[in-house]
């Protein structure tokens, strides 16, 4: 068995339950087939991102190199390396939402947060992350924030899910 939290250096920003997090699913991922996608996809969606720290791990239980897990991470725009801000704010930039006005929003979004893609404002409120379908194209431009989407959004519309998060 190979352990995250016994196995490499932690990113001091870890918690230990973090680190335990990330020891139970290698444990329950390692023996599976295909197992690195999956492994990946419950780490972010447990602890919130994957850290860069528990790729020796993941790469010694699934028996490939550290280059082929980073490969992976780094490869598809959903992993992220580093902790998110309380809320995410995703833009589409699929071609339907792009044809509506998705750029200029993605660039209202960038402008208003003073962040670029795959950073986070410096009061730790929002994370900005660009996703390729919302799977909302009738409603285009789309945005999704945590888990909501919104169709149809303006920069007045995106303004306001903006502030609804910065105040929460």
């Amino acid at each position: 068995m190979v352990r995250f939290g016994d196995d490499s250096l932690l990113d001091s920003y870890l918690t230990q339950d973090e680190t335990s997090v990330i020891d139970a699913l290698i444990v329950q991922y390692q023996s599976r087939p295909g197992a690195l996608m999956p492994l990946l996809h419950a780490i972010q969606d447990q602890v919130g991102f994957v850290p860069e720290s528990s790729y020796p791990a993941i790469s010694k239980a699934l028996a490939l190199s550290v280059a082929e897990v980073y490969g992976v991470v780094t490869f598809y725009h959903h992993f992220r390396t580093h902790r998110p801000g309380r809320h995410v704010l995703h833009v589409c930039r699929a071609e339907s939402c792009q044809a509506m006005g998705s750029e200029a929003l993605e660039a209202h979004a960038k402008k208003c947060l003073g962040v670029d893609y795959h950073q986070t404002t410096a009061d730790g409120a929002v994370t900005l992350e660009p996703v390729y379908c919302l799977g909302n194209c009738a409603l285009s431009p789309s945005v999704m924030i945590d888990e909501a989407v919104h169709g149809r959004v303006t920069p007045a519309d995106l303004d306001a899910l903006i502030a609804e998060a910065k105040a929460s």
